[in-house]
Order: C-alpha cells, then sequence, then structure tokens
C-alpha cells in the first residue's frame, strides 16, 4: 500500500505490462478504483495478446492442416515464458476452422491444469513432511493433531495463492517460441505410467489416541512374547511317549522338576515351564 515502484514491479512480474495509472493518480486513488483500472486495461491487454497469438499459429495451423491434415488429429503447440516451455494440445480441425482461437481456449485450459497438477503434488509432499513433524510436538505437551489442523490448512492457503499468481503469471507471458512448423507435432496418446504417490490417508493422532496406541503396541508386543515359547515348543517338541519321565524347567525361577510327560504338558503348553533336552 502506498508503494508505487513496487507496485510497477509486482504489474510487470505477473501481467508482463506497464502500470495504466501514474504515480499522483495512484496516490490520490483508493484501492477499489485501483482494481477497477488495473482490471480493465489488464483484461483489454490479455485478450490483444492472445489475438496476437492465435494470428501467428493459424498460418502455421493452416499449412499442417491443408498439407498433412489426413494424417493428424490433434497436435501439439509449445508455449513459453521464457522460463519454462508446456505443451499444448488441441484438435487441428477446430484450430483450422476457429483461425486459431481454438488453441488459445486449449491454452487457457492445459495450462491451468498443468500448474494446478503440478502445485497439488508439492502440495503432497509438504502435507507428508507436515505429517512427519508435528509428531515432535508431543515431546512438547501439545496436541499434533490440532497443530496438523492449523498448519495444514494454512498450507492449503498457500497454495492456492500460489497457484493464481503462476497461472495468471503464465497466461499473461505465454507466447509461441518459433513459427516453425516443425514446432507442431502429433498428439500422440501416450499410456501414463502410474506415479508412486501414497494414497492411503495416515492419520495423525491426537495425545490420548497416541496413548491409547502406545498402550495397544505394548500389550501387543507382551502378549507375543509370553506366546513365543509356547509356539516353539509345540512346534519342536520331540515324540515323547505321555508315561516317559522327562525334565522341565521354570522360565522364571529356573527350578527343575522330573515328572510323566502327561504331566508335565499342560504347564509347558501354559509357557511358565520348558522341556530340558537331555
Amino acid at each position: 500500500a502506498g508503494d508505487y515502484k513496487n507496485f510497477e514491479f509486482e504489474l510487470i512480474r505477473y501481467f508482463s505490462m506497464s502500470s495504466p495509472i501514474s504515480e499522483a493518480e495512484f496516490n490520490k486513488m483508493s484501492s477499489t478504483e485501483i482494481a477497477s483500472r488495473i482490471y480493465k486495461a489488464a483484461f483489454e491487454h490479455y485478450r490483444n495478446k492472445m489475438e496476437r497469438n492465435a494470428e501467428i499459429a493459424f498460418p502455421v495451423i493452416k499449412n499442417v492442416y491443408e498439407t498433412q491434415g489426413d494424417k493428424f488429429k490433434r497436435i501439439v503447440v509449445p508455449f513459453t515464458d521464457g522460463i519454462k516451455t508446456l505443451q499444448v494440445v488441441t484438435d487441428l480441425q477446430k484450430a483450422y476452422e476457429t483461425n486459431g482461437k481454438q488453441l488459445i481456449t486449449d491454452f487457457e485450459k492445459n495450462i491451468t491444469l498443468a500448474i494446478i497438477d503440478d502445485a497439488w503434488k508439492t502440495h503432497l509432499r509438504k502435507m507428508d513432511e507436515l505429517k512427519q513433524s508435528v509428531q515432535l510436538a508431543v515431546h512438547e505437551q501439545k496436541d499434533p493433531l490440532l497443530i496438523y489442523k492449523f498448519e495444514a490448512f494454512e498450507l492449503f492457503k498457500s497454495m492456492i495463492e500460489q497457484v493464481n499468481k503462476d497461472v495468471i503469471s503464465f497466461l499473461f507471458k505465454g507466447e509461441l517460441p518459433t513459427e516453425d512448423s516443425n514446432a507442431i507435432s502429433e498428439a500422440r496418446q501416450q499410456p501414463k505410467r502410474p506415479e508412486k504417490l501414497e494414497t492411503k490417508k495416515e492419520e495423525v493422532l491426537n495425545m490420548d489416541e497416541r496413548a491409547a496406541q502406545a498402550r495397544a503396541a505394548a500389550n501387543g508386543a507382551s502378549a507375543s512374547q509370553r506366546a513365543e515359547p509356547v509356539e516353539t515348543i509345540v512346534r519342536d517338541k520331540p515324540k515323547i511317549g505321555r508315561n516317559d519321565k522327562v525334565t522341565i524347567k521354570n522360565v522364571m525361577s529356573g527350578e527343575n522338576k522330573t515328572m510323566k510327560f502327561k504331566q508335565a504338558e499342560p504347564l509347558i503348553i501354559n509357557g511358565d515351564w520348558v522341556l530340558v533336552e537331555d
């Protein structure tokens, strides 16, 4: 607010246009009046730019349609903002019949979807990093679930703001890099390899849920430890007659006892005693 130089810079940065408002007007006008003037000027600037792009592209589209129309149904046209290049897919016949206007419509759709797709993947990575970091909050006696919800909302707002800026910037700066017909190629349907993205939602637990989870894990581990000797003995026990004398040992006290196997077997199965092999 009140910074005309920064205002001019932002217009060039995102709209690729100079300010239609002088510094004196900028200092006198309200924010609403400035926004209204900028909207009208930006809309006119964008419309003229897209009409110019359609005029530049049409001779190439016309040449491809008339010479290779029987081969191509959809074509790929590259657009660049001077930093990165994105491929725009359009219907060759429609682009020809509309004098290139269909290409501009598809340019707007393709660019918007490509930027949203890229931003969403970045957002998912940030959410995963956030999920890992908030677990440390439990050591500070803070509720990780509450922190996760707040930070996740801020991340989402930030993503939406960045998407809007990136889409506007590319639409206003996007140009055909060349008028050479070699830049236009057939749009082939290529099978997409499924990306290895984690689609399963892993919940962030609050402090009470984490405590309950820890207790359940501890109880499960304890039960598993008690069950292990039983499994080992039942699986590996020698073939002993029920009336044969055997020696068993108490796992807690180390006490040894000698008795018939039929008497020792219930104690062994219970897990408190183990068979001592001779």
